[in-house]
């Protein structure tokens, strides 16, 4: 007989919170500050629609869980385990679920970091972009380097042993030696995660404006190329396995979360302007935060749900088509999107898409439908076929946006 485990899918949650103590200069994701009084009340709403999204994930058995911001760790500690109180009265998670959480160096203390722990969160994700101090005030980052060590030790100190740190490269005045300097100063605390991004100049943000006024010189292309090349190189002598085009991990420390993104395996994005993948649809939540809060809240007339308040009709006059406002604009992903999706997210991880299961979710061969521009990139040496897995070879990986485009059908 097979067990319950084993007939439920396979689901992940992410949950946005989208306060931060100041924007960074270079952020162009929903956040912002906000009051105390703000911030109880969004965390009432978001316990409230997971409680809505009950049904949703009833055949599911949740395999990990992202707290995502903004800045999670702005939030009081029991706000948090509020929250994943909510989530395991709601959903079932599994046995050894990846639990993660983003912190910020300088705002975590020990005390919050046991309450995470208790709580059951089991992996932290340290924002610190740069071991530069002057990098970091470039970036408009509100802490410095010590500042960071000094919140790792304390994750340490409370009990994590699956810690990421997040570096940027490309930075504003950054050159390779400066990078190399952050790898190996990241390095030498030995996480067991580093995720190794390209900064992004994106629009309508206050570097953009540093960049256009040439108040800030960017690394040429060349010099991104080099840092991007360090990276792999320090990271593998290191013992860090490169799983993902930006992500390096020990051996079995790879973010199963960040996997499943690029697996497709359905999840549902809780929270201001969050993303969901569920059975073939995609959807964003509302991402005005009054809206948010008022679907949620019904117009705000929560006295303290925090405290356990009891629901009454009057104060919960909730439609139930609250989830379907919220949810905005959903899109049924055609068999086409699937495909598409199934090679473009695919492929950005180093094993590759799987030939077999191209067939079993499509009831196609791989190549009646891309066979040409299988044959034409593995002869430009942009992809590789063995065992029935196709893959990103090192230039392919370097041009990678180029190979993506072409299995747009």
């Amino acid at each position: 007989e097979i067990s319950r485990e084993q007939k439920l899918k396979k689901l992940e949650i992410y949950i946005h919170i989208p306060f931060c103590a100041k924007k960074c200069d270079y952020c162009d994701f929903l956040s912002m500050r906000a009051d105390e009084g703000t911030k109880r009340e969004y965390v009432n709403g978001l316990i409230r629609e997971i409680e809505l999204s009950k049904d949703m994930m009833k055949w599911y058995q949740a395999d990990t869980v992202f707290i995502g911001g903004g800045t999670p760790s702005i939030l009081r500690e029991d706000y948090i385990e509020k929250i994943m109180q909510t989530l395991k009265d709601n959903c079932e998670l599994s046995e050894n679920a990846e639990i993660t959480i983003e912190c910020n160096p300088g705002i975590v203390n020990l005390k919050k970091l046991e309450t995470y722990k208790k709580s059951g969160i089991n992996r932290i994700s340290f924002g610190l972009q740069s071991a530069n101090d002057s990098e970091l005030r470039e970036l408009g980052r509100i802490h410095d380097f010590a500042g960071f060590v000094e919140s790792y030790k304390i994750a340490r100190q409370a009990g994590f042993n699956n810690i990421n740190v997040d570096i940027m490269s490309a930075l504003p005045g950054q050159t390779p030696e400066s990078y190399r300097d952050t790898l190996n100063k990241v390095i030498e605390l030995n996480p067991e995660h580093i995720s190794a991004y390209s900064l992004i100049v994106e629009d309508g943000t206050p570097m953009e404006e540093k960049v256009e006024q040439n108040l800030v010189t960017l690394p040429d292309e060349d010099t991104e190329r080099e840092m991007y090349y360090l990276t792999r190189e320090i990271a593998l002598k290191n013992g860090y396995k490169r799983y993902e085009i930006s992500n390096y991990a020990k051996p079995g420390y790879e973010c199963r979360h960040n996997k499943g993104y690029w697996q497709r395996v359905e999840y549902l994005g809780f929270g201001l302007g969050a993303a969901s993948l569920y059975q073939n649809k995609r959807y964003s939540n509302v991402s005005d935060l009054n809206e948010y809060i008022g679907l949620l809240l019904d117009g705000g007339k929560d006295e303290d749900y925090y405290g356990g308040m009891v629901y009454q009709d009057d104060v919960w006059d909730i439609q139930e088509d609250t989830l379907n406002i919220l949810h905005g604009k959903i899109s049924t992903l055609s068999n086409k999107d699937m495909m598409e999706e199934f090679m473009f997210l695919g492929l950005r991880i180093t094993e590759g898409v799987s030939e077999k299961k191209f067939k079993m979710d499509f009831g196609r061969n791989i190549d009646a439908v891309y066979g040409e521009v299988i044959e034409k990139l593995e002869k430009q040496h942009l992809l590789e076929r063995k065992e029935g897995r196709i893959k990103l070879t090192d230039r392919g990986v370097d041009i990678s946006n180029y190979v993506m485009s072409e299995f747009l059908l």
